[in-house]
């Protein structure tokens, strides 16, 4: 999928949701439990509830590997069941992988051979080889993390050179490099909304995956405000304030209602800033 199909995408569904997988069963429906596989079966009623609401999924691979091969299991159901019944959806792995050439080869084999994801979330911090395997599969796409949410991501991400710059900002530049608009995103998070209009000065054509609206904090209306582009430029991800909206029979009535609202939130900022 390149850059201009996902803009098609957003444009048709009127949407740039992502819906974050963090299935964990301590917190699904207890009826659920008593099923074969309790995490696909939660899995496939909140994709198939929610699926022409958003573009993109993303299962967070710590909470299937913690169950080991029948996490992993979970996780191939997961993705073969939205290929075939939602074969227009972005499927982003959040690995967060980042090693040296030989193991970069293997995990980028696994997620987008074995796995066959769209996309995964990358650590930039060993370096171009760490980087370029995933880069030499056409229409896979590369999402290195740039600016995070969580509460300590100054303590690296803000330190700045001796020109000023901010290690963040020196990430993107470089990263850019490495591949184009078509294979490469960058992780931003929506709690630093404040910080988009400096990312754009470096990245103005890249998409950015952005997590942490919601139950993070992060604004939607900021978020769009600096961090939109002429082909919208975003994926914001929500995952607990969606996929745990409800935790009787009716939750993937529930989780729709909340992706709803976000769906329509963003089709308002959609029209208004004249992309559909």
């Amino acid at each position: 999928m390149t850059s201009d199909q996902l803009f098609e995408q957003i444009k048709r569904k009127r949407s740039f949701l992502c819906v974050g997988l963090d299935t964990d069963l301590s917190k699904i429906p207890p009826h659920l439990l008593s099923t074969d596989d309790p995490i696909f079966e939660f899995n496939k009623a909140i994709v198939d509830a929610t699926a022409d609401l958003a573009v993109a999924f993303k299962p967070n691979l710590a909470f299937y590997e913690v169950h080991g091969a029948a996490g992993w299991i979970s996780l191939q159901k997961t993705v073969r069941y939205i290929r075939e019944n939602h074969k227009d959806l972005f499927i982003i792995a959040d690995a967060k992988r980042g090693d040296i050439t030989s193991t970069a080869k293997m995990y980028a084999k696994t997620f987008f051979n074995s796995l066959d994801c769209d996309s995964i979330t990358i650590s930039p911090y060993m370096g171009k080889d760490s980087v370029s395997p995933f880069l030499e599969y056409k229409n896979k796409w590369v999402i290195i993390l740039a600016l995070t949410s969580n509460e300590s991501f100054s303590d690296f991400q803000m330190i700045e050179n001796k020109n000023g710059k901010r290690l963040f900002e020196e990430v993107i530049k470089k990263t850019m490099q490495w591949g184009n608009v078509d294979n490469t995103m960058f992780v931003v998070g929506a709690t630093r909304a404040e910080l988009f209009q400096d990312i754009r000065k470096v990245a103005p054509n890249h998409f950015l995956l952005v997590p942490g609206v919601g139950e993070q904090g992060g604004s939607l209306q900021d978020v769009a405000k600096y961090g939109m582009n002429s082909k919208c430029g975003l994926l914001v991800n929500s995952s607990r304030g969606i996929i745990y909206a409800d935790k009787t029979e009716k939750f993937a009535e529930a989780a729709r209602n909340k992706a709803y609202q976000l769906q329509q939130e963003m089709q308002h900022i959609l029209e208004k800033s004249g992309l559909i």
